[in-house]
């Protein structure tokens, strides 16, 4: 800042000029992500890409697969399943609970997936709710789930599981 006569500061031009280009590279950015958000690309491949991994993650359930059902999980010490008022973490964990519960196909039943909405909270993690149901010869158990999605290096995992079992 230069100070006049009067006692006024004005800015030198090395300080105007750093302004007008942090000013710049905001809008740029802006602007770069708002078109991209108006095309949909983000957004329609990410929430593509999450309905793909839980289409793979049935289609493994249903040929009695439980470590192709976990590949949509991250491998992760922090990975997170909540169900039946029990808190697991890692993703070892989490497989090893499926396993041992549904450990031969009777058990396994048919499942399906169902009533998803997706919404992305980042360009980088998303919220899915959905309906899970299971076909089985003697029963019919069902409930909703909330998962959190996070692109990974390896691509969309669920690092975060909440389901609940409806009552029957």
């Amino acid at each position: 800042m230069r100070v006049t006569r009067a006692g006024h500061a004005q800015p030198t031009a090395l300080a105007l000029f750093r302004s007008a280009l942090i000013l710049i590279a905001s809008i740029t950015g802006w602007i770069i992500f708002a078109a991209a958000t108006a095309k949909g690309n983000v957004p329609a491949s990410a929430i593509v890409q999450i309905r793909s991994v839980l289409r793979a993650q049935q289609n493994a359930w249903n040929r009695g697969d439980i470590d192709g059902f976990m590949n949509g999980y991250a491998r992760s010490a922090s990975t997170v399943f909540i169900s039946d008022d029990t808190v697991r973490r890692g993703w070892r964990t989490v497989r090893d609970r499926y396993k041992e519960k549904y450990s031969n196909r009777a058990k396994m039943g048919t499942l399906s997936f169902s009533n998803l909405k997706i919404a992305l909270l980042s360009p980088d993690s998303a919220v899915v709710l959905g309906s899970w149901k299971l076909k089985r010869a003697k029963d019919r158990p069902h409930g909703r789930f909330t998962l959190i999605f996070k692109r990974l290096p390896e691509g969309w995992r669920i690092v975060h599981d909440h389901t609940s079992a409806a009552k029957e």
